[in-house]
C-alpha cells in the first residue's frame, strides 16, 4: 500500500481536526520513510524496545499513540539522535494518532468502556460514562496494571473514565452531574483530589490507552509491541 493511501485510511479513523490545538504538528505521518507500506506495527509509545521490534518485524509504518518527538527539534542529540538513527536507518515511517483519537468514535475511551463492559453509555467532553458491574479489584485486572483508590469505593455503580491523564476538575464535575459515583483516569494530583467531586480510581497511563492501541492493532491485522512500564508496588 502506497503511504498516502495509509494515511488517508487513519484520518478517516481518527481525523486530524478532532485533535486538541497543542497537539499541532505532533500528529500524522512525524517521521517519512518508505514509501510503500507492507508490514505495520502498533503500539503505544515509539520507545526504544518498540522501535527495535518493529525494525526486526521488518515493519514499514509503527503506529503510535505518543509522538516521540514532543518538543520543536533543534539539534538531534543523545536519545533522540539514537532512536532517531535506528528509524531512519530503516525507513521506518511512524505515524501518530493522539488527542484525535481519544476523541475518535471508536477511539482510545470507546475500547476502555469495552475492556470494562460498560453499559447505557454517555459521552463527555472527553472520556465517557457507564454503568458497571465490576470491582475496582476486577478494573486492575483487566487493565493489567496497579490503581490506587482515592476515597471510599469498592465497586463504582457508574462510572467515569478518561484515558490518560484526566483528572480535570471540569471533566470530573461533568462526570458528576452524569451520575459517576467513581472516576477513573491516570496521573491524579494530591491538589486535584482534594477538590474532587467523587472517588479516583488511579491507573496507569499505559494500562488505560495501550487497550486501544492493542484493539486497533488487532482489527487491522498489525503486530502490536507492547511495552509497558515496570512498576512494583511497595507494600
Amino acid at each position: 500500500m502506497d503511504v498516502r493511501t495509509f494515511i488517508g485510511e487513519m484520518e478517516l479513523l481518527a481525523p486530524p481536526e478532532l485533535a486538541e490545538d497543542f497537539d499541532a504538528g505532533k500528529i500524522g505521518l512525524i517521521v517519512e520513510g518508505s514509501p510503500e507500506i507492507r508490514t505495520v506495527c502498533c503500539a503505544l509509545d515509539a520507545t526504544p524496545a518498540v522501535v527495535k521490534q518493529a525494525i526486526a518485524a521488518g515493519a514499514d509504518m509503527l503506529v503510535v499513540h505518543h509522538t516521540p518527538l514532543w518538543t520543536p527539534v533543534t539539534s538531534l542529540t543523545g536519545p533522540t539522535a539514537s532512536l532517531m538513527r535506528d528509524v531512519l536507518a530503516a525507513r521506518l515511517n511512524i505515524y501518530v494518532m493522539h488527542t484525535n483519537f481519544d476523541h475518535a468514535e471508536k477511539g482510545v475511551n470507546d475500547a476502555l468502556a469495552e475492556l470494562l463492559g460498560l453499559t447505557n453509555i454517555e459521552p463527555m467532553t472527553l472520556g465517557l460514562v457507564g454503568d458497571c458491574l465490576l470491582s475496582v479489584e476486577e478494573i486492575a485486572r483487566r487493565l493489567h496494571c496497579p490503581v490506587r483508590v482515592w476515597g471510599e469505593i469498592k465497586k463504582p455503580r457508574r462510572l467515569a473514565v478518561v484515558g490518560g491523564s484526566g483528572f480535570d476538575p471540569a471533566f470530573m464535575a461533568e462526570a458528576r452531574t452524569q451520575g459517576a459515583d467513581a472516576f477513573l483516569s491516570a496521573e491524579l494530583k494530591h491538589s486535584s483530589y482534594r477538590s474532587a467531586p467523587l472517588p479516583c480510581i488511579e491507573a496507569t497511563h499505559y494500562g488505560l490507552e495501550a487497550p486501544a492501541m492493542e484493539r486497533l492493532a488487532l482489527q487491522r491485522g498489525w503486530k502490536f509491541i507492547a511495552d509497558p512500564p515496570v512498576i512494583s508496588v511497595i507494600p
